[in-house]
């Protein structure tokens, strides 16, 4: 397979893209990105010389830019391609308009155009809203998003919806839990978290500190999506969980204890506006028909994530924005 993968300098992106150069050595990866804050061309250093794996620098709203790739006969389009932080969102909810929305139905019409087999819209759990104490999200929950980021992802995957009612695009929609794992930005909470208690410097907490989220290794996520991609019924939506519930209090003691650091750190700050209170997955439609279980529970995955971070210090001074904040 030819596969464009958008968004492949990112977090989950190049994760994604490690992964599936070790599992399908055959197929080819073109990465496009845009290389923004978020995007980091070092986060794929060791695979730049696999011949089977290409970078294009590019904006995915730009059509000019893009279309020379589907011209050349691409199979597939993975679409990580967004801006994703919700603090930044409500500063700038026209970015994430223009990017999330705009750049999503960029891609689908190339895709239409030029006869692409699958695309596959890398979504969230956070289109549908908030939960109470009880309740998992499934695929047949209401979309109901409660902050910019979450409306534009929320808008994305309704076009993706309507390419394929409409013109039969054969498409995907995964909606995922919170990933963690290697190479995440440092505005997120678990990468600012560590940074933080390493330099013994106070870690930000929104309000009470018992917002709840699914925690999902970010390898369980790419295997997830690889199933998909490959076998996942057109047309249909697949939500992602790691079954792992935990309050960032509890994520943030975790680290504490990890790193043999006093709880004093802790630093409760406003709770930012429109903030979810709690985030849960069913994920037993990707299990039952495409056979998918996560490989790491929280336990295993945190304690990964935290020595990933320990020894690549130096990868997080060199990227890091300070915000004095930490969020989704």
């Amino acid at each position: 397979m030819k596969i464009v993968v958008t968004g492949g300098a990112g977090f989950i992106g190049s994760n994604f893209i490690r992964y599936m150069l070790s599992q399908h050595p055959h197929d080819e990866f073109i990465n496009v990105d845009l290389l923004t804050y978020a995007g980091n061309s070092g986060n794929l250093m060791e695979v730049q010389t696999n011949p089977q794996y290409r970078f294009v620098k590019a904006d995915i709203r730009d059509k000019a830019a893009v279309e020379p790739l589907f011209k050349e006969g691409i199979d597939a389009v993975v679409n990580f391609a967004a801006e994703s932080h919700v603090d930044r969102s409500i500063l700038q909810p026209d970015l994430f308009v223009m990017t999330n929305v705009i750049g999503t139905q960029t891609l689908l019409d190339l895709s239409r155009q030029y006869g692409v087999s699958k695309f596959v819209q890398v979504s969230t759990d956070e289109v549908y809203g908030t939960l109470g104490a009880t309740g998992l999200f499934t695929e047949e929950s209401p979309v109901q998003p409660n902050s910019p980021y979450s409306a534009s992802k929320a808008g994305a995957d309704l076009l993706v919806r309507a390419y394929y009612e409409t013109f039969g695009l054969p498409i995907n929609i995964t909606r995922c839990s919170n990933n963690y794992g290697p190479y995440q930005f440092p505005e997120k909470l678990i990468p600012l978290i560590i940074y933080n208690a390493v330099h013994n410097k106070p870690l930000p907490v929104y309000g009470d500190g018992l917002n709840v989220r699914d925690w999902l290794y970010v390898e369980d996520h790419c295997r997830a999506i690889d199933l998909v991609l490959r076998r996942g019924v057109d047309g249909e939506i697949y939500n992602i969980g790691g079954h792992n519930e935990r309050s960032n209090l509890q994520v943030i003691r975790t680290i504490l204890t990890e790193l043999n650091k006093p709880e004093s750190l802790i630093q409760h700050i406003e709770d930012r506006p429109g903030h979810d209170r709690r985030y849960a997955i069913n994920a037993d439609k990707i299990r039952k028909e495409l056979g998918w279980t996560p490989q790491y529970n929280y336990e295993s995955g945190i304690r990964a994530t935290i020595r990933w971070y320990q020894d690549n210090i130096a990868w997080l001074e060199q990227v890091l924005t300070p915000l004095g904040e930490q969020g989704d």
